[in-house]
């Protein structure tokens, strides 16, 4: 028997590595795929699109806030792989009463390099797991190398009506910092309401707008830039500012990018 502490702190066991595995997170599930867990993986959220193909192939479990217990129990996994931030608690718990259901809480990306470690332990990948995060830890450290010595000032809208962005102890805050910006609500909580008016009177000279979970769009932006006519305002990739993981290793590409664009625009 093999015992295994989540990320809140819980210890699971597994008597062999896990045949049947369950993802209840997009990010994740796009891990599992990288560390070649093809014939594993049995069920995924009908938010996991990606890979494509798994997202066709396997089997839906509900969403990642309704999980379908019936379809997961017909499945019978021996792994549960959950979030403490994307799932419900009520139903992780009730999962926990009958499977080996292993949490996350990812804040930073020491914490997203933790998981991935944690998880190719767990399904006996670990040396694709250590490559993984080599590689991203040695990306992110190259990034750092090109970020503006004076950090710019920016917000991020993951949501409107409200308008919601991030806080400081966020995922996406940590993202934000690697790219060297700086987070105009990072003193606040999560993911707080805010307004307008609350934007104008920041320091903000740049505005993200996600493409997730609120598909932002051109007009959103035409929107905001007549209330905001001294703020650059900008579509982003939200996957790349959230999805932990795998992922992380298109967000270095990416983020070099943005980086380069948003230096050049505010140094005229």
């Amino acid at each position: 028997m093999h015992f295994f502490t989540d990320q809140t702190g819980n210890t699971i066991s597994l008597a062999n590595l896990p045949k049947r595995i369950i993802s209840l997170v997009p990010s994740q599930t796009e891990l599992l795929y990288t560390l070649e867990l093809n014939e594993e993986v049995v069920g995924i959220t009908k938010f996991c699109v990606h890979p494509e193909i798994w997202f066709h192939a396997k089997t839906r479990v509900g969403g990642t806030k309704d999980v379908k217990f019936d379809i997961i129990e017909q499945l019978n996994p021996d792994l549960i792989l959950a979030n403490k931030e994307e799932n419900v608690k009520e139903q992780i718990e009730y999962l926990s009463g009958k499977f080996s259901v292993w949490v996350s809480d990812v804040e930073d990306m020491k914490s997203a390099c933790d998981m991935i470690l944690q998880i190719g332990s767990m399904t006996g990948k670990d040396a694709i797991a250590n490559d993984l995060t080599n590689t991203i830890i040695k990306g992110f450290s190259e990034l750092h190398s090109l970020v503006p010595s004076t950090k710019i000032p920016v917000g991020y809208l993951i949501w409107k009506d409200p308008l919601m962005t991030v806080g400081g102890d966020t995922f996406i805050n940590n993202m934000l910092d690697a790219c060297g910006f700086q987070n105009v609500f990072a003193s606040q909580k999560r993911y707080p309401e805010i307004t307008v008016e609350d934007i104008r009177n920041s320091s903000c000279k740049v505005l993200f707008l996600s493409s997730e979970p609120y598909p932002f769009k051109q007009k959103h932006i035409d929107e905001l830039q007549k209330e905001l006519p001294d703020v650059v305002i900008k579509l982003v990739d939200g996957e790349m500012f959230s999805w932990y993981g795998s992922r992380m290793l298109l967000a270095i590409d990416y983020f070099e990018c943005l980086v380069k664009e948003v230096s050049l625009i505010c140094s005229h």
